[in-house]
């Protein structure tokens, strides 16, 4: 049974940085779509980013695009989200996503709140 465990999340200010881990266990996640997902309070879940197992990269438009970046450590089966620059509107629980085909892997999230 597959697992992720996201960490990473905090209060920071605007203008800040963090980096989101994902951790995932249990069972080989090669040739899955890596992905985080957020939720603003009172939106619905937004696509951030995702990475391939051949290190193909998409972000969301704006606005993440150019602010957020996604990697891996395949090494340590983890993928990480570095979020630089963050603003206010950035404040949501993050969500990793392990998904190919039918099957799909949610984490519990983590909470990145920014003050301004």
């Amino acid at each position: 049974q597959g697992q992720l465990v996201e960490s990473g999340g905090g209060l920071v200010q605007a203008g800040d940085s963090l980096r989101l881990s994902c951790a995932a266990s249990g069972r080989t996640f090669d040739g899955y779509f890596m992905k985080w997902y957020r939720r603003a309070p009172g939106k619905e879940r937004e696509f951030v980013a995702l990475i391939m197992t051949n290190g193909g990269i998409l972000y969301s438009e704006e606005p993440v695009k150019g602010r957020f970046y996604i990697f891996k450590d395949s090494a340590k089966n983890t993928v990480y989200l570095q979020m630089n620059s963050l603003q206010t509107e950035d404040t949501a629980i993050y969500y990793c996503n392990a998904a190919l085909g039918a099957y799909n892997y949610w984490g519990q999230g983590t909470q990145v709140i920014v003050s301004s």
